[in-house]
């Protein structure tokens, strides 16, 4: 079995931190990451560890909470397209990870931006590592974009979430994808609950308080026509569905639909999958957990890779 491996990180706010979690497995098995790619929050990943400081890294993502999220937060008032400029969150990575040239780090790293004016991936090679980092997690309408030139570069995720294709790949090396946007249906709060007349009734006979019988069967049938009222609108979707949460939903559908397509189009040797809504994006306080089922992930996965090559060469 081939123990080279061309990783692929893919998109998905804090779901990224799986990553750390997915490499710790490769590397724990005997593999060699040879190569790396990846776009929003796989790029932040990818480029720590072929800058040779995952270890740092993972240190400093398990010390993230609430307060220092909301710290990293520049509020960006002037611009009117995003919520936040999005520099201070690079800084603080910097601390991590001093910025270097792509072209300079111990393995080759490719990173995804999309740009918005020309519809266009744009793959960064070489550089300011943490200018392509910058460009590929500007996540529309909450991180200020980037210009670059005549690009206006956004969140590598909106034109490919998993970007099998640009990682750089050697001679008998395997591809192995950890997709963080895996298919999901949409959660909705089930909000209905029978009512219960006769628990109602037992509790009011129990205190002594007399209830006649044409009553309780007015009350039992009361009950029915309201439980048939809740249960038919508990069984309407679009009452469920708020303006926001269906913006939400329609960039979930889209990211979900091109990293179905970027698996079609470069079929992975090794695909490692955590559901979509298996974490929220500003999860970050949940690093820890996060961590270990993208390791566990990778683990499954490896076993079905390592399970169906001892059976070609049996």
């Amino acid at each position: 079995m081939g123990k080279n491996v061309a990783l692929v990180l893919g998109s998905g706010g804090a779901r990224g931190l799986a990553h750390i979690g997915a490499i710790e497995a490769l590397e724990e098995r005997g593999y060699t990451i040879t190569s790396i790619a990846g776009c929003s929050m796989g790029s932040i990943i990818a480029g720590m560890y072929a800058a040779g400081q995952m270890k740092e890294a993972k240190e400093w993502f398990l010390s993230v909470d609430k307060q220092l999220i909301l710290r990293m937060m520049d509020i960006n008032l002037l611009s009117g397209n995003s919520l936040v400029k999005g520099q201070r969150i690079i800084e603080e990575l910097q601390k991590v990870v001093p910025d270097r040239p792509l072209e300079e780090l111990q393995i080759p790293c490719s990173i995804v931006a999309s740009d918005m004016m020309n519809t266009e991936e744009v793959v960064f090679r070489t550089g300011s590592l943490f200018e392509a980092i910058r460009a590929s997690i500007s996540i529309p309408l909450f991180f200020q974009p980037v210009q670059m030139g005549n690009r206006l570069l956004i969140d590598g995720g909106i034109l490919n979430p998993l970007p099998l294709h640009v990682v750089e790949r050697t001679e008998g090396d395997i591809l192995v994808a950890a997709d963080i946007s895996g298919k999901d249906s949409m959660p909705l709060e089930n909000t209905y609950e029978p009512i219960d007349v006769e628990g109602k009734l037992a509790e009011i006979n129990a205190k002594g308080i007399p209830v006649p019988k044409t009553w309780e069967s007015q009350l039992r049938q009361l009950g029915k026509r309201v439980d048939t009222i809740l249960e038919n609108r508990a069984r309407d979707l679009g009452r469920k569905v708020s303006f926001t949460s269906m913006l939400d939903r329609m960039s979930d559908m889209q990211i979900q639909q091109n990293t179905l397509l970027s698996l079609r189009l470069t079929p992975p040797d090794v695909h490692a999958v955590m559901r979509q809504y298996a974490y929220n994006t500003f999860d970050f306080d949940k690093a820890e957990e996060i961590i270990a089922e993208g390791k566990r992930i990778m683990n499954e996965a490896l076993d079905r890779y390592e399970g169906q090559e001892r059976v070609h060469h049996s």
